[in-house]
């Protein structure tokens, strides 16, 4: 099997070491290239290079924007086509980040040593996973994407990169951007098939539960979505103190599913479609894409596959 190792290392927990380890533990499998990536967008290129070349292995050795990234490279032939008209490899994932929620979601270990043992098991049983994903204004996300709030959140830790991203940070910048956002407030409209399109103030879409992780802890919006099956859709008609604070409390405390006055929301959906009246924020697992007033979020079954 020839494979490609992709090795952010800027990553919070990727260490000289633990790459070394990884890649002679890999290299006694397969035959195996190593690639540091240098810049942003440098694994996509990798990646898609890879896909091209008929590699059948590519492992991400980073946090979640660096898989993103891997996996738009390997699928930038596709077109959102399952299991189209080019061969693409697999995925492996060794976790090198801070919140790695990817990975978490489909049960690897947070621990690279473990991960990469995990993963070599994987590659001599071939022990694999094909999961769905979700495409939005062409960018294809494993866990989720949004305008507005949670992208505000993002473009604000972006500017803070000499900082770690920890969960500390991530909540204060939560809280900065709810009572300052950057760019206001314009209302949302949010239309999904069969139903009459809908105003909110802030919307998220899913592809896997939990959304995020604080640390440890993680968050649930849609309880019932998962790489098998079609977007989640959370949404928040009002973004006034008793509702937030609400609906925060039980997206840290339960699976179940929430509930609401103000709350707006839909589970298996196949497309998704969020207006704006302004141009606001645009991320994709936890990397800014910039500004957008329109996105259309599809869900696209069974097109990656994945060691596990």
């Amino acid at each position: 099997m020839r494979a490609v190792l992709i090795v952010n290392p800027q990553a919070t927990a990727t260490t000289p070491g633990g790459r070394d380890v990884l890649a002679h533990a890999l290299a006694s499998e397969v035959k195996l290239d190593v690639v540091e990536t240098d810049y942003r967008g440098h694994a996509l290129a990798v990646a898609r290079s890879a896909a091209r070349d008929g590699i059948e292995l590519v492992v991400a050795h980073g946090g979640d924007g660096t898989v993103n990234e891997v996996v738009n490279g390997l699928l930038a032939d596709n077109h959102g086509v399952p299991g189209g008209a080019h061969r693409v490899p697999a995925l492996g994932v060794v976790p090198g980040g801070s919140a790695n929620v990817f990975a978490r979601a489909l049960g690897l270990p947070r621990d690279p040593v473990e991960a990469t043992y995990q993963l070599l098991q994987a590659i001599e049983h071939e022990r694999t996973r094909r999961v769905g994903l979700g495409l939005a204004d062409g960018r294809w996300f494993t866990f989720n994407a949004g305008l507005g709030w949670d992208a505000d959140v993002v473009a604000g830790v972006e500017k803070r990169r000499g900082k770690r991203a920890s969960p500390a940070l991530y909540t204060r910048m939560a809280l900065a951007c709810y009572f300052r956002p950057p760019h206001g407030r314009p209302p949302l409209t949010v239309r999904v098939p069969g139903a009459e399109p809908t105003a909110v103030r802030t919307a998220f879409v899913s592809n896997t539960d939990p959304w995020t992780y604080l640390g440890d802890r993680p968050v649930h919006l849609n309880t019932e979505c998962s790489f098998d099956s079609g977007l989640g859709l959370f949404a928040l008609r009002s973004m006034a103190m008793p509702t937030v604070l609400n609906q925060a409390r039980q997206a840290l405390r339960t699976r179940s599913r929430h509930r609401g006055k103000r709350l707006l929301r839909h589970d298996d959906l196949a497309i998704v479609r969020i207006d704006a009246d302004e141009p606001v924020n645009f991320q994709v697992d936890g990397d800014l894409m910039g500004q957008r007033s329109s996105v259309e979020f599809l869900s696209v079954p069974d097109v990656l596959t994945v060691m596990v």
